[in-house]
């Protein structure tokens, strides 16, 4: 059964995984079923690991159906779905508002750092340049990852895989606290404004599932306040449906992408659906979209810029494509090429973040003293940031300037020239907000249409990369008939550099996401292969050769940027349309499909989703859609074995009246989450399940002594007027009393409560689902994870309680490790009759704690 989230598991409360001293892996450098695995495989926990997984604590879906439920919903307002939308209203609003602070704050730091830099690098030389970023960014990620280690250690990283393992049924303290938010809020300000290879987008999203959380429960244990409004929705139901809306809201004023929000927390995000819940999902997501679209209209770094409600396209499509270009068939074999590539190093960025992962653990569990620990946190990304701010300052220096120049049809090599005449027959330039470095500005002539007569400006290709933030680098490496103004040199040396910076930067102490690292890449990568195809059959611009027009690096870079985004995620629905959403380019919807596609395919042959990857990294418990089992390398199929396969037994049960001694024994003897209930009757039925009821509202009940009954004083099964609320039981942790077990102590050495009893009827889950033991396995897992359940009794023909399924049994790992005898068993079964030893494995089931 379950284990509980007690005293053997307040690891998991008070630090994170990286403290946990773990000596048993054993496995090797790229060792099956560890880090290189593919998705068809299931990760191998060592035994340490397992203690970790086991510490954690699961969820239900659907609040417990006991008494005192239905009479807390009989008190709530009788209403239609109204409040529901306003409240979906009000977190896609907050969303959208804290989505427009937060990427002013991050603009305004990052345009006055980069002004400066160039202020001081032309008049001032590279040391001085140098020492303002490296000082400047240092101060930031100081801040920023101090206020993460010293005082919200859960504000770490995306908080994409903390989030993805609660909306799947797990739950992992502190992710959904309001000092949660404040610190991840100014977190993310500090890393993206730094210069760290991270972007703003995965923090955003768990902030907006954070705001869903807060907002529409109207009450905070923090600042303690539990105000009198929508109450009907402080149910495990609705917040985890408010939760997951704002996790789509937050996509959504990210990005700019309203759809895409909604897909994504349909395919990645949620693990229950339904189409009402899309139709709320959609408004949240529209109302954040607009909330934001319509701020930036009017603010530019928090200035009034007198446009207010005037939706401009370079506003809030974030990587707008302006040139539009035909596609042809024959663009499908470098598609799929660039999908390849996507998925090996989609595959190959997984591996090395998770070998990152681990070699900090390793570091950190070296280091014994706590202070040790938390500045060695500190320390990590501030070394990241001097190393990208060195390199963003002092690498373009290894690099010549580049002029000015027009790229004619058939060029198959970067122009040597500047701005000649033939250049205005040329629709392909080298773009106006290049960065000039250290390069002469020279002198540029105009017609008065405005376009350049004459021009022998120069810039350079690194610094128009590095010194700038990484959305305006994906924006130059998007942009349309610049066929050279990036050379092989440039790309592959700022590829390499990122790659690596990335990979390192995906894990450290600081508020930070991945997606735009991700986009960069790919586009980066995908510019090179454009560049190739330039090279081979030269520029081919629309107006002169249309039918080759498509072979544009700005083109391949924008299908590079989602082959690596789904070769790292494995997403698809969620992030065609996300791609489509933030570029406006519809025209390049398919070869965006076929490398997606192409490189989630050769990624699960490599590594499993980072998201997922990091879920079991950090050991905690995950039901992925769909169950794979293998045995010596088969694939098994689940419909061939039954629930009593994977079942934990024997139980421990309770009856509905239970003496207090009892019930004390029971919390101190085991770790389990929650306990099947029975009735008595004739001999063959003494064991009938009659519902289930959780250690946390057994705890509950304990702590007061007006619920407990003598053998003279029974009270009804479903009295009138509970002593305790709905509300009072409904916890997500053990009260502190009981945290030191004194008063279960008490309860066991007195023996007055030995005839002292608790009436558990009206608190007991009547709805508790149940199944036969001979019920299908796979079928088992589809209801156990559709329904969002956080146990599963197992009963036998005559409704006796016989075992207990739990989300820990139906992980990938432990069915393998049950179903391996049974799969012996019936071998051997199936061979001639021969004398049985000593050693023979009878295929029964033993208490299983997970």
């Amino acid at each position: 059964m379950e284990r509980s989230s007690s005293k053997r598991s307040v690891i998991r409360e008070s630090a994170p995984y990286e403290d946990v001293q773990l000596t048993d892996d054993k496995s090797g450098f790229f060792a099956k079923g560890r880090d290189y695995e593919s998705r068809y495989v299931n990760h191998a926990y060592t035994a340490q690991e397992r203690e970790i997984l086991a510490g954690y604590e699961s969820l239900d879906y659907l609040p417990p159906h006991s008494h005192v439920y239905k009479n807390w919903l009989r008190q709530q307002p009788a209403r239609l779905d109204w409040d529901r939308w306003v409240m979906m209203g009000l977190v896609g609003f907050t969303t959208g508002f804290v989505g427009f602070l937060l990427h002013q704050m991050i603009d305004l730091i990052s345009d006055f750092k980069w002004d400066q830099t160039e202020k001081y690098l032309q008049d001032k030389g590279y040391a001085v340049a140098w020492i303002w970023v490296m000082s400047f960014s240092l101060i930031l990620v100081l801040i920023g990852s101090s206020i993460v280690v010293f005082y919200r250690p859960s504000a770490s990283g995306s908080g994409m895989p903390e989030l993805i393992c609660f909306l799947n049924g797990t739950l992992v303290r502190h992710i959904f606290n309001i000092r949660t938010l404040i610190v991840k809020f100014f977190s993310c300000i500090c890393a993206v404004s730094s210069g760290l290879p991270v972007g703003p987008e995965g923090p955003m999203i768990h902030m907006g599932s954070l705001i869903g959380a807060g907002l529409s429960q109207f009450k905070s244990e923090t600042l303690g306040i539990a105000l009198p409004f929508f109450q009907r929705f402080r149910n495990p139901e609705d917040r985890r449906n408010f939760i997951s809306a704002g996790a789509a809201a937050g996509v959504a004023s990210a990005f700019g992408a309203p759809v895409g929000g909604l897909l994504f927390a349909m395919e990645e995000v949620s693990s229950f659906w339904s189409m009402k819940l899309s139709w709320q999902v959609f408004f949240c997501c529209m109302v954040s979209t607009f909330t934001t679209d319509l701020f930036n209209s009017a603010f530019d770094g928090f200035k009034y810029q007198g446009s207010f409600g005037l939706f401009k396209a370079n506003k809030y499509i974030l990587f707008q494509v302006r040139e539009g270009l035909d596609v042809n068939i024959i663009m499908f074999i470098p598609t799929v090429i660039i999908g390849c590539i996507g998925g090996i190093l989609g595959g190959l960025f997984v591996f090395s973040t998770l070998k990152m992962a681990r070699l900090r653990r390793g570091l950190m569990t070296k280091l014994t003293n706590i202070w040790h620990q938390k500045i060695a946190r500190v320390t990590e990304p501030c070394l990241i940031v001097i190393l990208v701010s060195t390199a963003s300052v002092m690498l373009p220096a290894a690099f010549p300037c580049s002029p000015f120049s027009c790229y004619y049809d058939g060029e198959k090599e970067p122009p040597k020239n500047g701005w000649s005449p033939k250049c205005l027959e040329s629709s392909g330039a080298t773009e106006k907000s290049v960065t000039n470095y250290t390069c002469k500005p020279g002198i540029t002539t105009r017609f008065d249409n405005g376009t350049i007569e004459f021009t022998n400006q120069t810039f350079n290709q690194v610094a128009t990369l590095l010194f700038v933030t990484g959305e305006e680098a994906i924006h130059h490496l998007f942009s349309r008939e610049t066929h050279w103004e990036f050379t092989y040199t440039a790309l592959i040396t700022v590829l390499v550099f990122y790659y690596i910076t990335a990979c390192w930067s995906c894990g450290p102490a600081i508020s930070s996401g991945l997606v735009v690292p991700m986009l960069y890449i790919g586009a980066l990568y995908g510019r090179l292969i454009g560049l190739t195809m330039v090279s081979m059959f030269g520029v081919m611009s629309p107006d002169g050769n249309p039918y080759w027009a498509w072979m544009d690096p700005g083109a391949f870079a924008l299908i590079g940027a989602a082959s690596f985004f789904g070769g790292v995620s494995r997403l698809t629905m969620s992030l065609t349309v996300i791609m489509m959403e933030i570029t406006n380019d519809i025209q390049f919807l398919l070869p965006i499909m076929v490398s997606i596609m192409v490189a989630k395919w050769v990624g699960d042959f490599i590594t499993h989703p980072i998201y997922h990857a990091l879920l079991e990294v950090k050991c905690i418990p995950f039901l992925d859609e769909e169950p794979v089992i293998m045995h010596e390398k088969k694939n098994i199929n689940l419909e061939l074995y039954q629930a009593k396969d994977a079942m934990a037994s024997p139980v421990h049960t309770v009856h509905p009246r239970e003496p207090i001694s009892n019930l004390a024994h029971l919390l101190l003897d085991t770790t389990h989450g929650g306990f099947p209930v029975i009735r008595s009757g004739p001999p063959s039925q003494d064991n009938q399940f009659f519902g289930i009821i959780s250690r946390i509202e057994l705890s509950v009940l304990l702590l007061d002594e007006n619920l407990f009954e003598s053998d003279q004083n029974i009270s009804s099964e479903e009295p009138e007027i509970n002593a305790l609320d709905y509300q009072q039981v409904a916890i997500d942790k053990i009260p502190k009393k009981l945290s030191d077990d004194e008063i279960l102590h008490h309860f066991c050495n007195d023996p007055r409560y030995q005839n002292i009893y608790l009436n558990l009827s009206p608190y007991v889950n009547r709805s508790a689902p149940c199944i036969p033991e001979y019920f299908s396995l796979h079928r088992t897992y589809i209801i156990f994870r559709t329904l969002g359940l956080r146990h599963l009794t197992v009963v036998d023909g005559n409704n006796n309680v016989v075992g207990v399924i739990t989300r820990k049994d139906l992980m990938g790992f432990s069915l393998e490790e049950k179903i391996g005898p049974v799969l012996r068993r019936t071998v051997e079964e199936s061979r001639p009759h021969v004398e049985m030893g000593e050693n023979f494995y009878d295929g029964s089931n033993q208490e299983i704690e997970t």
